[in-house]
């Protein structure tokens, strides 16, 4: 069965995208409309409030957004080669061959190589455009994303306490309360993750692209606030806005040690926020999911289903985790460990009771001696 739904996730992959995502949207928004449907409001009502407000949000989000995106990273990549010629020049400073052996070369080569890629790309590009027009897929895959998403979430945030209670319906009434036991556990996990990973991003977001931008280095508010959003996969984030913002840094404010200095002390400050400030007040404890598991689970599944593997890898490793959790403590309430750990009674109950032997003899011996004195 498992490996069913594997093979069909896979095969299906790329039209599966909007269905999951509504599904995930269906999720974080159910329990607003429980909370608007306890309050008197018809539950057709609130979800279709809900699902308009929240698709005009992130539209007009968007809008604002995507614009600055897009003209931060095309100044981006136009001042990349300046960039790369200025940390070359720095490189090949005659007072340290050894940085120019190490980097110069590599900085020559990775220049070269990033000409020819523009040149080829502007002559791709056309094409690429054309093709997604003849052809339709990804702007197919677009369009259903924006279209299908809000309309599968409105039908699922509709229906959602009946299709628990049919699920709930399957399972053999002896097993329900375990079964229900489990599912309250992972939705905890899963949401308790989901909304306090989401707040520690945007806090991390804004926190980098303002104290980047305050610094005064160029796309700083792009870098931080993307170094930000990348945080939903512990420490990458920070990782990769800490390297490509210091290699920023170096190239505009050389020989200026303290500015530079500065880009690693907030990357350093931010993931210590986030670790010791942050994550304990957002996420909890009580949320069991490790960060090398985090990581390994959107990895694994990202590789294996792509976009839609990313959606649902959160879930699934916070599902496999309280399974195991509750093997576990099966395991440990079972006769089969009590059965293990029984062979060493038998060891204790000798030593015990050869050491009583030799007490009893040890004070047999004390009173033969004791009658001779007599």
């Amino acid at each position: 069965m498992l490996a069913a739904v594997i093979a069909v996730v896979a095969l299906l992959r790329e039209v599966l995208l909007p269905f999951v995502a509504g599904m995930v949207l269906a999720y974080l928004l159910d329990p607003l409309a429980n909370r608007i449907e306890r309050l008197g409001m018809n539950r057709l009502v609130a979800t279709l409030a809900i699902i308009v407000v929240v698709s005009t949000a992130i539209a007009l989000l968007m809008a604002l957004i995507v614009p600055i995106i897009i003209s931060e990273l095309a100044y981006f990549i136009e001042s990349f080669p300046q960039y790369l010629r200025r940390l070359q020049s720095l490189t090949t400073d005659p007072t340290r061959p050894w940085l120019s052996k190490l980097v110069g070369e590599g900085l020559s080569e990775s220049e070269r190589s990033l000409g020819e890629l523009t040149t080829l790309a502007s002559s791709w590009l056309g094409t690429f455009l054309r093709s997604i027009w003849s052809g339709g897929r990804a702007l197919l895959s677009v369009l259903s994303l924006a279209v299908v998403t809000p309309i599968v979430a409105f039908y699922l945030v509709y229906d959602w306490n009946r299709m628990i209670a049919v699920i709930d319906n399957w399972v053999p009434p002896a097993r329900r309360d375990t079964v229900r036991a489990l599912a309250r556990e992972v939705d905890d996990t899963i949401s308790g993750f989901v909304r306090g990973q989401s707040a520690l991003c945007l806090v991390l977001a804004i926190y980098y692209a303002l104290a980047l931008w305050l610094i005064g280095l160029n796309h700083g508010l792009v870098i931080g606030f993307a170094a930000g959003l990348i945080s939903f996969i512990p420490y990458l984030g920070s990782l990769s806005g800490l390297v490509i913002s210091t290699c920023v840094a170096i190239a505009q404010f050389w020989p200026d040690w303290t500015s530079i200095l500065l880009v690693p002390a907030i990357f350093f400050v931010g993931q210590f926020l986030a670790d010791y400030v942050l994550a304990p007040y957002l996420v909890g404890r009580r949320v069991h999911l490790s960060p090398v598991w985090v990581m390994f689970a959107l990895f694994a599944f990202g590789y294996l289903f792509g976009f839609v593997g990313l959606l649902i890898a959160v879930p699934l490793a916070a599902a496999i985790g309280v399974l195991l959790r509750f093997a576990l403590r099966q395991y440990y309430a079972s006769p089969l460990y009590a059965a293990a750990a029984a062979p060493t009674a038998p060891l204790r109950e000798m030593d015990s009771s050869a050491s009583t032997s030799d007490s009893c003899h040890e004070q047999t011996h004390a009173s033969q001696q004791t009658t001779r004195m007599g």
